[in-house]
């Protein structure tokens, strides 16, 4: 059984046995367990619960009573999910979530098996909702008072609210009252004060749902009485200390690759261990134009880290020779990857622990796929691991943390907000983005006519208001015009896609005296190249990257 969990271990050392005059904060001192039932907000949940400053975890339904005591939640939240609770053998929260004594929410699903569980009914709506809807406040309760969107004729608060739902509460246990309802859903919300259960229909946790992080405000502040602790500074002081109860003395070697995650690891490291820390850098020649300067200036350069360069570009290229296949071309760079920085770390004999960038949604996706509630479309560029010899102990600063909170104590740590907000990369970097088989020339080409898109989408002001752009190598080639001669020269696509989730995207509808100016430049600037397309794909049925 799945069971995200964080360590709780190296906690205790820290607050026992730390010799600092002041001690850090216990920011996990108060905390949130959400069972996940299987919706595709779950995540967010946590994400604003982390938003309003509180420490929370996510495990799977079907935990144990032992498990949730040890824990021991400040209040505890059940999902939305895609079950039905009126077909047999569906999911349901363990009995101990409503006899631990602490407060809970039910959103959608959790709170039908809320009703189920506790005596009340649910059925099978005739009307479904999906979208926005508009809910009426008909009897105040602790979670909602003060909190509205507009008021009814007769007075009443109304809450505009997104639903998903097929099934319905149609009675509410004994002990609960109903506090709100839609033309379609009589029990939009009900509500047990004494016993302070609470359940909506509606997702607080999305953004169309304009009240619901006061809601949640509500719940996890007021209602489980948890304090503001989990701020981006006072993190930054807890993985410190732990770092430094982990590591001791010893030395620690981190693969830095100039992403987010990478990043941040290694200033966490760094200020904790300092000159202890060697990261190494290795420019695999799919990198973006001019990047391997940059990451060497900004790691070497401004925060003094012991940085090792390794030029290896000839290296993959070579072992990419005739691969042409999306997936073998991902596998082949990661395992040269894996033979490089195993090469680099047995240079470093002082050696003891492997730092890696993992961060939360990594530590669930891989509890999912244990238990086979997840499939990998694409492999992760990391997958495979590090050789079994390597016998090195792992440091994971990050593995409590969603990107954007990574982000947000990127930007603590000094890091640049154009480098911790830029649009995301492949872990195989240009080696995904040049179709077929990869090649210096093809790779070279990429780089050049891709600057010259970012270049113009941040001189447009047009960066920040698509969710990722790129340029794509088409290893074709089309006839084109270069003075009074015909020639045969190379196509790239362009693609920018604008999205909440990456989940599911659109195209973005850029200008097109934009995507003129773009073309023409690339046509121009970047010998080798004579038509420029644009990608109108959206998510689904097309994927994001090309590859």
């Amino acid at each position: 059984m799945a069971r995200y969990r964080a360590t709780d271990f190296f906690i205790f050392l820290a607050t026992c046995f730390w010799n600092s005059p002041q001690m850090t904060t216990n920011i996990h001192q108060h905390r949130i367990l959400i069972l996940d039932f299987g919706s595709q907000y779950t995540q967010l949940i946590a994400r604003r619960i982390r938003e309003i400053g509180v420490y929370c975890e996510l495990w799977t339904w079907n935990v144990t009573e032992e498990q949730i005591r040890e824990f021991n939640p400040s209040g505890i939240i059940l999902s939305g999910g895609p079950e039905s609770t009126t077909e047999n053998n569906s999911p349901s929260a363990p009995e101990y979530v409503f006899d631990a004594g602490v407060p809970v929410l039910g959103i959608c699903y959790g709170m039908q098996t809320m009703s189920t569980q506790l005596g009340g009914k649910v059925g099978n709506s005739t009307e479904r909702e999906f979208g926005y809807a508009q809910v009426e406040i008909k009897s105040d309760c602790e979670l909602f008072r003060g909190i509205q969107d507009a008021l009814s004729e007769s007075g009443k608060p109304l809450l505009d609210v997104w639903m998903s739902h097929g099934d319905k509460v149609t009675a509410v246990p004994e002990g609960f009252i109903t506090v709100a309802s839609t033309d379609t859903c009589p029990f939009a919300i009900m509500v047990n004060d004494e016993k302070r259960f609470y359940g909506v229909q509606f997702h607080p946790e999305v953004t169309h749902t304009h009240q619901g992080l006061n809601i949640l405000q509500r719940f996890v502040l007021d209602i489980c009485q948890c304090e503001a602790l989990w701020t981006s500074a006072s993190i930054i002081d807890d993985i410190v200390e732990r770092l430094r109860t982990q590591i001791g003395d010893d030395h620690v070697i981190l693969a830095l690759s100039g992403g987010v995650d990478s990043s941040v690891t290694a200033l966490l490291l760094n200020r904790a261990i300092g000159k202890r820390l060697t990261c190494v850098f290795v420019d695999n020649g799919l990198l973006r134009l001019n990047e391997a300067d940059q990451v060497m200036a900004m790691f070497e350069g401004k925060f003094d880290l012991n940085l090792v360069h390794v030029k290896a570009e000839e290296r993959f290229l070579s072992a990419l020779t005739g691969i042409d296949e999306p997936e073998a071309k991902r596998k082949t760079i990661g395992h040269v990857f894996i033979d490089v920085f195993d090469e680099e770390a047995s240079k470093q004999t002082q050696v003891k622990w492997l730092a890696q960038g993992t961060i939360y949604p990594d530590v669930i996706e891989s509890a999912a796929s244990a238990t086979g509630n997840a499939h990998v479309i694409k492999s992760h560029h990391n997958v495979g691991g590090l050789p079994d010899d390597m016998k090195l102990g792992l440091v994971e600063p990050l593995k409590e943390l969603f990107k954007d909170e990574v982000r947000r104590i990127g930007l603590e740590l000094g890091l640049p907000y154009d480098m911790l907000y830029r649009h995301p990369f492949p872990g195989p970097g240009l080696g995904v983005r040049v179709l077929g088989e990869v090649k210096k020339e093809y790779c070279d080409l990429l780089r050049r006519a891709d600057a010259i898109f970012i270049e113009e989408l941040h001189k447009a002001d047009l960066y920040n208001k698509v969710s990722q752009a790129f340029t794509v190598f088409l290893p074709v080639r089309s006839v084109g015009v270069m003075g009074d001669g015909r020639k045969y020269d190379w196509v790239v696509s362009l693609r920018a896609v604008e999205t909440i989730d990456f989940m599911t995207a659109h195209w973005a509808h850029l200008p097109y005296d934009f995507l003129g100016r773009v073309s023409n430049r690339i046509i121009n600037e970047v010998s080798g190249i004579s038509r420029v397309v644009y990608d109108i794909s959206g998510k689904p049925p097309a994927t994001i990257e090309w590859e």
